[in-house]
């Protein structure tokens, strides 16, 4: 496992206890969990498919409280363990947690805590990693959620390196993944990390769902951006800062202007804004930019340097470089992706069709990317190449604003109605996968 060298090396590994079971898998519930979540753990650590040539598992259903545990549409649930049997398990799962406003019962976080002392690994699945965020298994170490509550899990404990664009993140005998679906790439992690990609591509098959998720590229399913905000930023003075970000996103500025029109020095805009959010007032900004041309590349035609234009970029190359980045893809390979699901005019007898353009488009993009060819006349060369000028990346917050993100850059080539811009001199980013091992869908 690759080291991130922002948090430091990975933590050593404890010895398991003599008393648990490497094989013992065990599943803590909790009233309130949804079932869909519940139930993924079980369907892959819990039904005997030795004869597909998947090894099995001893699975454990253990309560985390006292009384019957209801799940969604009023079921009621009766695990046939308690919190006792977690001490007999070499990995413990929390498939979800009811409740992010509520904290974890006492008796279920010392059972983790203590599974853990003892060289357990432990799994939260979704809102499960609240669960180990409050029994202090996150403190310095690097985690994902699902999205919709990454900013609260950030804010609640700022010792967790929350990262909401992962499909999930094992670091070594701590493993959390995004929300719902993710918990089934996560499990299938975990038996291809025990027994090796050809029992996780046998279990893979039986459950129906592809082996290994990966970008947008491979699966045609672009990563997820959301521009939402936690509700409680709506009550604070803040809220009409950030409102003016969004609706000025076309135009040139940076965190310092923010930072005038709350009337804050940037340090203490900083430290408001991250309160907030869980998120750098820089970062929440380059994010907001790149969904914005995420959006334009899906609705409209114009061209990879007018998107950028309208987005705030001071150039194409920030724009690229900035899109690659946090979704994986390039401009012109995303905007070829979603075409191929949503062929023009909505013929579904195109869409064999569609799939073949999009994905032609997209491979002579990579190509001509990875070449550094074909860029247009007059356009200017990628950073660190002569002539360049200085990289267009995250830290800066010259004229055009942070990381590039400024002037127009529209006067470039337009492209033809319905038809990928090319993109020849993106600069190659090397994946930032520190710990991390899944890629958010």
């Amino acid at each position: 496992m690759s080291q991130d060298s922002t948090n430091g090396p990975a933590p050593t590994a404890r010895k398991l206890a003599a008393r648990r079971r490497r094989e013992i898998v065990a599943v803590l519930l909790f009233s309130g969990g949804p079932i869909f979540e519940s139930s993924i753990p079980l369907s892959v650590f819990g039904i005997d498919r030795q004869d597909a040539g998947v090894p099995r598992y001893r699975l454990l259903v253990c309560a985390g409280e006292e009384g019957p545990l209801r799940t969604t549409g009023g079921l009621e649930l009766s695990a046939p363990y308690g919190l006792d049997a977690l001490s007999r398990a070499g990995t413990v799962v929390v498939p979800a947690w009811r409740s992010i406003t509520q904290p974890p019962p006492a008796a279920a976080l010392d059972g983790l805590r203590r599974a853990h002392e003892e060289g357990a690994r432990i799994i939260g699945l979704c809102t499960g990693s609240f669960v180990l965020a409050a029994a202090g298994l996150l403190d310095g170490r690097p985690a994902t959620t699902h999205w919709m509550y990454a900013p609260t899990l950030a804010k609640r404990y700022p010792a967790v390196h929350v990262d909401p664009r992962e499909l999930f993140v094992d670091d070594g005998d701590i493993l959390t993944s995004a929300g719902t679906a993710a918990g089934i790439d996560l499990c299938l992690h975990v038996v291809r990390t025990d027994h090796g990609a050809e029992a996780a591509g046998a279990l893979a098959r039986r459950l129906v769902v592809p082996p290994r998720r990966s970008n947008g590229v491979d699966t045609g399913h672009p990563r997820h951006l959301d521009r939402s905000l936690p509700e409680e930023i709506g009550a604070d003075p803040l809220a009409e800062v950030v409102a003016w970000a969004l609706e000025h996103l076309h135009e040139q500025f940076d965190v310092e202007t923010l930072a005038a029109r709350a009337y804050m020095s940037r340090r203490t805009f900083d430290r408001r804004f991250r309160s907030l959010t869980g998120s750098a007032p820089l970062q929440w900004l380059i994010t907001q930019r790149v969904l914005q041309a995420q959006r334009l590349l899906e609705t409209s035609d114009y061209s990879v340097d007018e998107v950028a234009g309208r987005c705030g970029f001071r150039s194409p190359v920030a724009l690229r470089g900035h899109f690659r980045r946090q979704l994986g893809a390039s401009p012109a390979a995303y905007r070829a992706a979603y075409r191929a699901r949503r062929p023009e005019g909505g013929d579904e007898t195109r869409v064999p069709e569609a799939r073949k353009e999009a994905a032609a488009a997209a491979a002579a993009a990579e190509r001509e990317a990875e070449a550094g060819a074909g860029a247009a006349p007059g356009a200017p060369p990628p950073p660190g190449v002569p002539g360049g000028g200085p990289p267009q990346g995250a830290g800066g917050a010259g004229p055009g604003g942070p990381g590039g993100a400024g002037g127009s850059g529209a006067e470039g080539r337009a492209a033809e109605p319905g038809k990928p811009e090319s993109d020849a001199w993106a600069p190659r980013l090397p994946r930032q996968r520190g710990r991390s091992w899944g890629v958010s869908p």
